[in-house]
């Protein structure tokens, strides 16, 4: 296997936070897809207390599934007023099925009548291997939560988090200024900082499960 046919499958059906991944990886020797461009395949559960166990739980079930390395993202919004919530519930904050819609209105009605509005984005990125071992990296970026959405880009919380520095919420900035600036784009930059060194893990940990299964 030669660099170039290296593999990579994001653990993700989402299209834009696929976007974001494979935009930050794009000039790198490695073939990134996710999860739509394979059948069917069991949800892995996320029933983890924290970022890290839910990113690798994705990474490490995917990846045994599929016998490929999987890059997953654990990321999420943690509001002081709230005490941290939604955090590790984010994407499913107004119910197992909740649109951005629905999470987007239940978080403005906890944050009616709150002045404090800081709030920041986390996520932790795990790279793992069909065999278990994973790599981990994390970042955050501090907000504010606006009374009203803002812009017609991004998912998520995007169009209620406003970075401070440049004036715009998410939701109106494109995906390059967006991966400039926000938690998972600095994750992304610490991986792609080192991606020769994690191309040769990969060769390595795949070369190891090769001689096992001999």
């Amino acid at each position: 296997m030669t660099d170039r046919e290296q593999v990579l499958v994001i653990a993700t059906r989402n299209k834009g936070k696929s976007a974001e991944i494979k935009g930050a990886l794009r000039d790198f020797p490695v073939l990134v897809k996710d999860l739509n461009d394979f059948g069917p395949i069991p949800d892995p559960v996320e029933d983890g207390e924290s970022f890290e166990e839910n990113a690798y739980k994705k990474a490490s079930f995917t990846a045994r599934v599929l016998g490929l390395p999987a890059l997953a993202d654990d990321s999420g919004l943690e509001v002081e007023a709230l005490s941290g919530a939604p955090g590790v519930h984010s994407a499913r904050y107004s119910g197992l099925l909740a649109t951005d819609l629905e999470n987007n209105a239940k978080l403005l009605r906890e944050l009616r009548g709150k002045a404090n509005r800081k709030a920041r984005f986390r996520c932790v990125l795990s790279l793992a291997v069909p065999s278990g071992p994973a790599l981990t990296y994390e970042a955050s970026c501090e907000g504010v939560i606006l009374d009203a959405p803002r812009g017609d880009k991004g998912f998520g919380y995007d169009p209620l988090f406003l970075y401070p520095p440049l004036g715009k919420t998410f939701a109106e900035m494109s995906i390059e200024q967006k991966l400039s600036v926000s938690h998972r784009g600095l994750a992304l930059r610490e991986l792609a900082n080192e991606f020769d060194k994690v191309l040769q893990w990969l060769l390595k940990r795949q070369a190891e499960e090769r001689m096992r299964h001999w």
